[in-house]
């Protein structure tokens, strides 16, 4: 790394970690620092805040004394930081104690332990991940709804463009430099579409190995939220940010190949999904209800959940079904795999990657079985997502099957921080009760 520092003649480095939210925390260090006695500290409380920076009550029970935690920079992640005025590079590194433990809520470990079990049993993850976000005018009062960007034309978009290859470019300045910055940081873009809600784009990332993956997500969400803002505009990952519209999503697409081989273990010889698939796919439909809480981790996700929406309502799977929880796309055998669409674009990517692939592992590992795979719309079924966040808190501490997977620390961790978020948003008082109650009630 101090030699690829060099070649680059980098004169400053951000060690950054991702917290539960998956927020960019860390520090910079001039880049003569970086030498072979290196040491780096943060206090491990850098991963127990809330999305607003707030500590639970569970604190005082984990790190009484306010502990350091060291940060190893993993090598393999750094990249030059292309938007910065100076010659930055940027550092994703994991998180140890004193004695060299990992730290066990550090969400890159969450999703190393889960890789690790696949490992165990000869297998390696193969996921894509698939981020769908808005382009929005600058907001800076919170009480007014969001607004779409001016774009090229001069003119606001003013209904969804699904697909719209003229709707896409009139941001073209503004997606050239997101993919010069995504080039610079080999963040491998396999797609970019105009999404069906008002200047709501998707990227597709390749696919590949889930830590590297759900580095270059972190990183996407980054590098677009920067890039926006140098055409004066706000990109957002909130999963609802405009009322009546579509909410964002985080598809996950997932399988799983043979170590010794490479060959994909879910696939027959003729192309058919074979019996680990479906017990792949029954551990997703089976484990995340118990687990909507890492994929669906804020109360405005849930505002995603509505029928005819884009975003599925219950846990159904089928083939080639956009409304369901859970499709298998028309593949060849070597590219057999399943598409969660439950996520939304809010979650931590480390998270909801980790959390997809151990239902499936469990699954797997249980011989599960799944329904039988749904042929008409998922719509017309009865709606199986919880739209309570607070029960979806509930369900997730009082999970087993989860706990045992994931880890008892980090899940308590979770959960106290979101019951903190949930606390803050249960005293608030929206606009809409204002409207309709303050003088009807």
């Amino acid at each position: 790394m101090k030699d690829w520092i060099k070649k680059h003649r980098v004169s400053e480095v951000e060690c950054i970690v991702p917290d539960l939210a998956g927020a960019v925390r860390g520090k910079t260090l001039a880049a003569g620092k970086f030498d072979n006695d290196l040491t780096l500290r943060l206090p491990q409380c850098t991963l127990l805040q809330s999305v607003n920076g707030e500590y639970p009550e569970l604190f005082n029970e984990i790190i009484p004394t306010d502990l350091d935690m060291i940060l190893q920079p993993d090598a393999s992640t750094i990249r030059i930081q292309p938007w910065s005025t100076k010659k930055a590079a940027q550092v994703i590194s994991d998180c140890f104690d004193k004695d060299g433990k990992p730290i066990e809520f550090a969400p890159r470990f969450v999703l190393r332990k889960v890789l690790d079990l696949y490992q165990a049993e000869g297998w390696k993850p193969i996921v894509a991940p698939e981020l769908e976000f808005y382009l929005l005018q600058p907001n800076l009062d919170p009480s007014e709804p969001l607004q779409p960007p001016v774009d090229g034309t001069g003119r606001k978009q003013k209904k969804g463009q699904s697909f719209n290859i003229d709707a896409l470019n009139d941001f073209a300045p503004m997606f050239d430099d997101m993919h010069k910055y995504c080039k610079t940081q080999a963040l491998e873009i396999d797609g970019l579409i105009h999404e069906e809600g008002i200047a709501q784009m998707e990227i597709n990332l390749l696919h590949g190995d889930p830590l590297d993956l759900a580095d270059q997500a972190f990183l996407f969400k980054r590098t677009v939220r920067e890039t926006a803002l140098r055409h004066n505009m706000h990109a957002t990952f909130m999963a609802k940010p405009i009322e009546n519209q579509p909410g964002s999503a985080m598809h996950i697409h997932q399988s799983v190949v043979d170590l010794n081989n490479g060959e994909n273990i879910f696939s027959t010889a003729q192309g058919m999904p074979n019996k680990l698939l479906l017990s792949h796919i029954a551990g997703l439909q089976q484990l995340l209800p118990d687990a909507m809480a890492l994929v669906l981790p804020y109360v405005n996700s849930y505002r995603r959940i509505v029928r005819e929406m884009s975003a599925p309502i219950n846990f159904q799977w089928g083939f080639d079904n956009r409304t369901v929880g859970f499709r298998v796309p028309d593949n060849e055998p070597k590219s057999m795999r399943v598409e969660n669409r439950l996520a939304s674009a809010d979650a931590n990517p480390y998270l909801a990657i980790a959390t997809s692939l151990a239902c499936g592992y469990i699954g797997m590992k249980k011989g599960l079985k799944p329904t039988e795979p749904l042929e008409t719309s998922a719509y017309n079924e009865p709606a199986q997502l919880s739209r309570d966040w607070y029960r979806a808190l509930e369900r997730l501490s009082d999970s087993q099957p989860i706990r045992d997977v994931l880890g008892d620390a980090f899940i308590d961790v979770y959960v106290a921080v979101k019951e903190i978020e949930f606390d803050n948003f249960m005293n608030t008082i929206s606009p809409w009760e204002r409207e309709h109650l303050l003088l009807k009630v």
